[in-house]
């Protein structure tokens, strides 16, 4: 069902039409074929590029679309709502980028911001490890200095585009106390990847270990000061949680209209099954919370774009939309019955897509605890 827009600026119509077009179009007729064959969706990247829909946050000046946030993360939930391993990996791609956007010098954004905004290089976000996923400051990642080189050694786990990015921008231990970010390139003698995880949802989604054996990065290549690593991740991951929430409002959208769709086609006892207030109030409820979850994000995105802190705010929008899309899902299943059990129909596929963003860019736990960490400093 069309979704009305409040959009900070008429002139942002056309670009969430065109998002709108690009998905309808482009993305969603692929979507199950894709996910099915676990076929990473790498063109469909290009396309968003060459659309210019790769970097829409990000200032013009390196190729960016310099748009609100709260208009790029309405644009990536229309992405989603198509195809959630996209929409994922747009989200990521954005994350990526933010370090070296926000920290990186004018001569590194000049050399390497442009083709990762235009869609040439595929990015990766390479902090959690195998013992370090909620606690990032534990990561055993080190980038020793040598001459003009770091050496890097370690593991990192759990890395959407593991494989497959063209660059990672990952944080490392360049001393005992000490955290820094380097952007590495995927071509990096001494970085390979292990096996894609064989994951339950998100299958056209490539997620793998990113393994580290002497690997050299130049030292220019060192994002912000040397100890900056955290700083730099935390900021980072406040953004990432906007997109993440974003998505998953696009997942439960999708499934809702499924639910709807069917409900309205599907004839029981002599009239459709819609008009029983048994899958009435279920409809109500599901709209209710995808209204609501969308609502958590578009808040959240206008005091970034204010330049009022939001990181309370992100934590409950990524809290509140992935436990919506997960509720959301299950109940579109719930509506479709038997049928919504296949993989005739998409909602299958939704529910099992659910889950992880519950867990990844920090779990619904690590939310609460940051929610409540905000509440105790007020």
């Amino acid at each position: 069902m069309p979704v009305d827009r409040l959009l900070p600026d008429r002139e942002y119509a056309d670009l969430l039409a065109l998002a709108t077009e690009l998905a309808r179009d482009e993305l969603k007729p692929l979507a199950a074929e894709y996910e099915e064959a676990e076929r990473f969706p790498r063109e469909q990247f290009r396309l968003l590029g060459k659309s210019g829909l790769l970097g829409l946050p990000y200032s013009e000046r390196w190729g960016g679309g310099d748009v609100p946030y709260e208009v790029y993360l309405q644009v990536l939930e229309e992405i989603a709502a198509a195809w959630m391993s996209v929409g994922v990996g747009l989200s990521v791609q954005t994350m990526s980028c933010f370090a070296l956007a926000h920290y990186g010098t004018d001569e590194q954004r000049d050399r390497w911001l442009p083709g990762m905004l235009e869609g040439q290089l595929l990015g990766a976000y390479a902090l959690s490890e195998s013992h370090a996923g909620s606690d990032a400051a534990a990561l055993s990642t080190r980038a020793r200095l040598n001459g003009d080189h770091y050496v890097v050694n370690g593991t990192k786990a759990w890395i959407t585009h593991g494989g497959q990015a063209d660059f990672y921008t990952t944080m490392v231990r360049t001393g005992e106390d000490e955290i820094s970010c380097l952007l590495i390139d995927g071509n990096t003698p001494g970085l390979s990847a292990a096996p894609p995880e064989r994951k339950m949802g998100l299958t056209g989604s490539t997620t793998a270990q990113i393994i580290f054996s002497d690997a050299r990065v130049d030292a220019d290549r060192l994002i912000g000061p040397a100890g900056a690593g955290m700083r730099i991740a935390l900021s980072s991951l406040d953004s990432g949680r906007l997109g993440i929430a974003a998505c998953a409002v696009g997942l439960a959208q999708a499934a809702l209209d499924e639910a709807v769709a069917y409900a309205k086609g599907r004839t029981q006892f002599g009239k459709p099954i819609i008009d029983f207030q048994g899958l009435e109030f279920l409809l109500a409820d599901m709209a209710a919370a995808v209204d609501s979850a969308r609502a958590t994000y578009l808040d959240a995105a206008r005091r970034r774009d204010r330049g009022m802190p939001f990181g309370r705010q992100a934590s409950v929008a990524k809290l509140i939309a992935t436990d919506a899309a997960m509720k959301v899902t299950t109940d579109a299943v719930q509506v479709l019955g038997g049928a919504g059990y296949t993989r005739d129909f998409p909602v299958e596929r939704y529910m099992r897509e659910a889950k992880v963003p519950q867990i990844f860019e920090g779990t619904n736990q690590i939310q609460r605890m940051i929610i409540a960490r905000h509440l105790k400093r007020a």
